[in-house]
């Protein structure tokens, strides 16, 4: 009998975990632990609103931790196809010792793996009206690491490419060329495993706009590295350098040395610690209470701070029981006694390696001269009335 009782009891404790994953998707945070709820509370509007952009967040109606599937961002480069799933197959190649193709199917038939992980462009916040381009949600599929190994990578294979059916024609060199969307991970990044192939977005299928069939999973990088429509996966030796590794999603940068700006050019990859602040609300007691999230690339996040008018930074209480590693944070602050007049209101996150979010006025965001990256403190602010 005893067996039979530890198996129920395993089963109990996985239903569980499946009850509490499905609430969080559908209850507030204050029935997990959470901050109480704001009955009666009165919701301040910003003095700079967020833009209505479809496909966005709308920061100021964020309560969910699991991003709804038509508030998850999309952003597209070339053609979104239109693809028969049964028809669809996926390519391994190049240098391997056992090239591989295989269908959906079989993707599907193998050891299946769900993360919670952000989905962050690497060009939200880059303006007030981008800055919606980012959502939490669970990724279904595959590890793509096993079936590597699988394939046999020779030794000499440094650089793993992942191609899309979607494609442009592009200008190189004054030249035309058909090209199809891709991006590259060195091949210790491709081995994590947590790196997945993908054909299920928060327990459906994946949408055409999000990569269906078959799309690429990078928790803790910016989108521009999840491709979609996967359908080609190579090996090669080098460096890939296509028009989104070499020429766009690049991050132009300068750094102050010895009285010379010295500037360098990164591919955009890893997300940034990043937080905002989300909404206020005005509480029966007077106490303003602001909630908002904050997110990295995976590395433990230590803390967040809110500042008042350009006064001392106070630390915020942080949700630490509804987390994932590679998932955003949800926090909340009351204010107590705020005065009437305008104020201003800003956050910042701190990593567990050290790692600021920026003010707007840090070298590190002003003498950054493209968009991508744009991890800056967002200031918002609001006006109360006596």
């Amino acid at each position: 009998m005893k067996p039979n009782a530890k198996l129920d009891r395993r089963e109990m404790i996985k239903g569980s975990v499946a009850f509490a994953a499905l609430a969080l998707t559908q209850y507030p945070l204050s029935l997990f632990g959470g901050p109480e709820a704001e009955e009666g509370g009165v919701q301040i509007p910003f003095l700079d609103p967020q833009p209505s952009v479809r496909r966005q967040i709308r920061w100021e109606q964020l309560k969910s931790w699991i991003t709804p599937l038509d508030d998850l961002y999309v952003v597209s480069h070339y053609n979104t196809p239109a693809l028969d799933a049964g028809q669809h197959t996926l390519e391994i190649s190049g240098l391997v010792r056992k090239p591989r193709t295989l269908t959906l199917e079989e993707i599907k038939f193998r050891k299946r793996k769900t993360i919670l992980a952000t989905l962050e462009c690497g060009g939200n916040g880059s303006s007030p009206g981008f800055m919606g381009a980012v959502g939490n949600a669970h990724w279904t599929g595959t590890p793509l690491a096993p079936l590597l190994r699988e394939c046999a990578p020779l030794k000499r294979g440094i650089e793993v490419v992942f191609f899309g059916v979607d494609e442009k024609v592009e200008k190189v060199r004054d030249k035309d060329y058909p090209q199809n969307f891709a991006r590259s991970l060195h091949v210790v990044d491709a081995m994590r495993d947590d790196v997945l192939l993908c054909y299920e977005l928060n327990g459906e299928p994946l949408a055409k706009e999000h990569g269906f069939p078959l799309r690429l999973v990078v928790p803790g990088w910016f989108g521009i590295a999840w491709v979609k429509w996967l359908n080609r996966i190579e090996v090669i030796d080098r460096r890939y350098m296509s028009k989104y590794m070499a020429r766009e999603y690049v991050t132009l940068r300068g750094e102050e040395r010895d009285g010379k700006t010295i500037w360098r050019e990164t591919s955009v990859g890893p997300i940034n610690v990043k937080s905002i602040i989300a909404r206020a609300v005005k509480l029966k007691n007077g106490a303003i209470r602001l909630t908002g999230a904050a997110w990295t690339d995976g590395t433990p996040l230590k803390s967040v701070e809110v500042q008042v008018d350009n006064g001392p930074w106070t630390s915020v209480e942080i949700d630490r029981r509804q987390r994932s590693k590679y998932s955003w944070s949800f926090w909340t602050y009351d204010w107590l006694n705020p005065t009437p007049g305008e104020h201003s209101l800003v956050s910042r996150a701190t990593d567990a390696e050290g790692r600021i979010q920026p003010a707007a006025a840090d070298p590190k965001i002003v003498l950054k001269k493209t968009y991508w990256e744009a991890n800056q403190q967002v200031v918002r602010r609001i006006k109360l009335e006596a």
